[in-house]
């Protein structure tokens, strides 16, 4: 992956770095919090091929510390484990720590200036940025480029 986070599929976790990367997303590293766990789903489809979100992005595996969005499994779920009840997370902090850019016509080296990136949450389309959408409890998220 480049560092500037504009590579094609597939994109590996992050073994470098992590802390600078959970820290550029706005979060730190530690232990879980247990006032909210909830779990929204990520799926990314480019030309109609499923690309694999990866385990461990924002865990550090020096420590085997977490920030509180973060990824265990390659299904996709992203883990929201917050030690205060109502704080907000966005889809661009997964992104930031994952080390890929998100932006409305562009996933990581994947641009879609021919083409269109669909955004639905829920299965309702997503206006904007989509590195702004807000991770809800249970929430299924695609980003869709043809």
């Amino acid at each position: 992956m480049t560092a500037d986070g504009r590579s094609m599929p597939p994109w590996p976790a992050p073994v470098a770095d992590v802390p600078d990367r959970v820290a550029a997303a706005g979060l730190d590293l530690g232990p879980m919090g247990t006032a909210e766990h909830y779990h929204p789903n990520l799926q990314i489809i480019i030309d109609g091929q499923q690309v694999q979100v990866p385990a461990n992005i924002g865990v550090d595996p020096a420590t085997g510390a977490m920030s509180a969005v973060h990824t265990h499994e390659t299904d996709g779920t992203i883990h929201i484990e917050a030690d205060t009840v109502g704080e907000t997370f966005t889809l661009g902090q997964l992104f930031t720590q994952w080390g890929l850019k998100l932006t409305p016509t562009q996933i990581g080296g994947v641009r879609v200036d021919d083409g269109v990136l669909q955004v639905t949450s829920d299965g309702a389309p997503v206006e904007g940025d989509p590195a702004d959408l807000r991770l809800e409890p249970e929430q299924r998220i695609v980003l869709r480029v043809r």
